[in-house]
């Protein structure tokens, strides 16, 4: 009972977080109109509540919306479920297909996560004090390769699956046109897996985003080298944000 009004409570505090600003959301589509036309096909992995599908539709994309949690599947259904253009997809990516122990944040179920190690790097660091991660439930993973084979090629991925980014890239064998990645400055060694993945599948150039921003940090797109050394330089109150790779 107690658990369940958490997540309710969790679940409202995202939907008021994530709908809650216009200014974001017209920044949002502007910087997602640099990969997104009318027809394409987005992937959104580590849909959330849906903040991003929502922003990609209303750029006429099509959209496959990734998302394990149980909670936010509901909501994305409530949210999305007649629209003929998102496609729901109740699981995990991974390396490889089969299942995963999800463990949940549940008054904070943005920074829910599949990674072990996500947790022992967040405890007890600067801006994560409070976070709890109270229950574990199995989901179904499968790869990138196999969401590609069942929906066809995205022009872009968003992945934000707090700290299982380069598990999820470790599931892609073929290049895609754009994607970005979260990376977490107490991560920063994922995020260097991730662009060491995305410059093995053929992307060339680089840029970021910091926290919520939505505005690119660098004039022009960079090489994965000035990327790095972006990021191993950037303070560690930044906390987080995303990387964008082209190839």
């Amino acid at each position: 009972m107690i658990a369940g009004l958490r997540t309710v409570r969790g679940v409202l505090r995202s939907l008021r977080i994530y709908y809650g600003d216009r200014r974001r959301r017209v920044a949002m589509d502007r910087l997602y109109a640099a990969f997104v036309r009318p027809g394409d096909l987005v992937f959104d992995v580590g849909a959330h509540v849906g903040d991003r599908v929502a922003a990609f539709r209303r750029l006429g994309a099509r959209v496959v919306a990734v998302e394990p949690q149980p909670a936010l599947v509901a909501t994305l259904r409530l949210l999305f479920g007649r629209d003929a253009n998102v496609s729901i997809e109740a699981v995990a990516l991974g390396r490889t297909p089969g299942s995963v122990t999800l463990k949940l944040n549940l008054d904070n179920p943005t920074v829910s996560t599949a990674s072990e190690a996500f947790i022992r790097a967040a405890d007890g660091a600067p801006g994560w004090l409070g976070q709890t991660w109270t229950r574990d439930i199995d989901v179904p993973m499968t790869t990138l390769d196999q969401l590609i084979a069942r929906h066809g090629v995205p022009v872009f991925a968003k992945i934000d699956v707090e700290g299982y980014e380069a598990e999820t890239l470790a599931g892609l064998t073929q290049p895609l046109a754009a994607l970005s990645f979260e990376f977490t400055t107490i991560q920063r060694d994922v995020a260097a897996e991730c662009l060491a993945r995305c410059c093995a599948l053929g992307a060339s150039r680089f840029n970021a985003a910091l926290g919520e921003s939505q505005s690119f940090v660098h004039a022009d797109w960079v090489s994965a080298a000035e990327i790095g050394r972006w990021l191993a330089d950037l303070a560690a109150e930044i906390n987080s944000g995303d990387i964008y790779a082209l190839a």
